[in-house]
């Protein structure tokens, strides 16, 4: 997570989103910055703790944003970064489970680390009313309309680099395990679908 006070924007770091390329490309400009556990503080957090602190400290009110991915490429993402060599042997580490094995890990009530993944309903949204603390929210797909709101923003242009490429591999899904994803994750699809739904990007008034 960045906060730039000139800019008024808080820009949340949603796992597996591609905010790493952004954080990289911004971090000159911003004036706190959330590192090692702390970089993917939810949205919740933010409400609850955050933005009281905020203003009161500083009499700033900034803008939420972040940025949401099709729940399945998300997943498949995650499968695919603890492939990578420096988990090998780890509980972490997906070596040697399927895909399909993995996404269906991932949606248990107690998942095993490797697939203790989370959702990205629960980190952008209330626990109690899932109302979404956030005034935009991007579309990971739409990075065209990211780019240019974040360089209206900022007053110049932004050439993100490429972070954290996950290895190539096949991530093949059963229909049934798919259903029972889609179903377990009906939050994530219902918010990536309004994103979508908006052209990439969703504004909204924040009245929590």
């Amino acid at each position: 997570m960045q906060i730039f006070f000139k800019e008024n924007l808080a820009f949340l770091a949603v796992p597996k989103t591609g905010t790493t390329a952004w954080e990289m490309a911004l971090k000159r400009r911003a004036d706190i910055v959330f590192s090692g556990r702390r970089k993917h503080a939810n949205a919740a957090f933010f409400h609850r703790k955050l933005a009281p602190f905020l203003e009161d400290a500083y009499g700033l009110t900034p803008e939420r944003m972040a940025v949401i991915r099709d729940p399945l490429d998300q997943a498949r993402s995650w499968y695919r970064y603890r492939q990578r060599d420096a988990l090998e042997g780890s509980k972490y580490s997906t070596r040697g489970v399927n895909f399909d094995a993995f996404a269906r890990a991932t949606i248990q009530p107690d998942p095993p680390p490797f697939a203790n993944v989370g959702s990205q309903g629960a980190f952008l949204t209330l626990k109690t009313s899932r109302e979404m603390p956030l005034h935009h929210l991007f579309a990971y797909e739409a990075q065209d309309v990211l780019r240019g709101f974040l360089e209206e923003r900022f007053g110049r242009q932004i050439k993100p680099r490429t972070y954290n490429v996950s290895p190539r591999i096949e991530a093949e899904l059963s229909p049934e395990t798919e259903a029972a994803f889609r179903k377990a994750r009906a939050l994530d699809y219902e918010l990536h679908a309004r994103v979508i739904a908006a052209g990439g990007h969703l504004q909204q008034l924040l009245e929590t």
